[in-house]
């Protein structure tokens, strides 16, 4: 006898995006103003060391610094690495070398790209310099790249700089993306199949006997593989709540709005789902709810009031 042929698992992109938004202290603002004048800026530490990029305390007496000074647009390439497929949102969208750069008058390096034509037009001790961006606005990409430099590195003379600048930048909000394809598993695969059919299971541990909903394919607390798949719900009770007030990007929801965590019938584990078809104020623990399912819909777009009496705290306060 041949078992019945396992569902293909799934497997979909992912993407994971939002705006980091910071303030900045006195030297971090004063080395991106000056980034956006052409001007770069390192910091003295209390060894004389010139740092670049700079920063607010010192790495050896962690005193706080503030000696900012003025180094020099070109320097020299201390290590490298040859970039053959550039990445969304990467200085250039062609193939290019990450370079460490140490500028003429600084003792550190800054990491930046440095436009060339192969990987063999890149050497340790190569001379470069700053190629600026043409429209620049305070941040580390007011450099747009490094490119190829003859001339020498003489000795250069750091310049004191007082870090003051017309209409200084104060914050800046960098974007952080992660693209990934993300697998569900074995298990999940099976839960959301059988959502697609209107019908939510989940898995039951042979020891403990919870049931498990959504499934991971193990039970977190004895360990053990959870194959033996259980039926739960429809219905459910709310466990708790909160009333989200601020509306989210690309979420076609009105606000104040309730998500809330529910315990469905015949699970031993609370999913979250939103709460409709009651005035947000009305959610309550204790409130007995069904799915709602949208025409073509994967997965419950809600769940609304059933209309049945609240459930007794006691048979949901383990799911707190």
């Amino acid at each position: 006898m041949t078992s019945p042929a396992q569902p293909e698992v799934l497997r979909a992109p992912l993407v994971v995006e939002f705006p980091f938004t910071r303030s900045l202290g006195p030297v971090q603002s004063a080395f991106l103003s000056g980034l956006r004048e052409r001007t770069v800026l390192g910091v003295k530490t209390g060894d004389g060391t010139v740092m670049v990029p700079p920063v607010e305390y010192d790495p050896v007496t962690a005193e706080e610094i503030r000696d900012l000074v003025e180094v020099s647009a070109t320097g020299t390439v201390t290590t490298w690495a040859w970039n053959p497929e550039p990445r969304r949102g990467q200085p250039l969208d062609r193939p290019f070398a990450w370079v460490l750069v140490k500028l003429d008058g600084a003792d550190t390096a800054l990491l930046h790209a440095l436009d060339a034509t192969g990987p063999d037009a890149v050497h340790t001790g190569q001379r470069v310099r700053v190629r600026w961006a043409e429209e620049r606005e305070g941040a580390i990409t007011d450099i747009a790249c490094f490119e190829p430099y003859e001339g020498d590195g003489t000795e250069t003379e750091v310049a004191p700089h007082s870090g003051e600048f017309e209409d200084a930048v104060t914050g800046i909000v960098a974007p952080a993306r992660l693209d990934y394809t993300y697998s569900p598993g074995g298990a999940q695969t099976r839960y959301i199949n059988a959502l697609a059919e209107r019908c939510t299971v989940g898995e039951r541990c042979p020891s403990c006997r919870k049931v498990y909903i959504p499934p991971r394919g193990a039970c977190p607390t004895c360990g053990l593989a959870t194959t033996d798949q259980v039926e739960v719900g429809p219905g459910g009770t709310v466990t708790t709540y909160c009333i989200v007030n601020i509306k989210a990007k690309n979420l076609d929801i009105d606000v104040p709005y309730v998500y809330a965590h529910i315990a469905l019938d015949g699970a031993d584990l609370a999913l979250h789902g939103r709460i409709a078809g009651i005035p947000y104020d009305q959610v309550r623990m204790g409130l007995r709810v069904e799915p709602v399912w949208t025409e073509g819909g994967r997965y419950p777009d809600h769940y609304r009031p059933t209309g049945e009496p609240d459930a007794d705290y006691d048979t949901y306060k383990e799911m707190i």
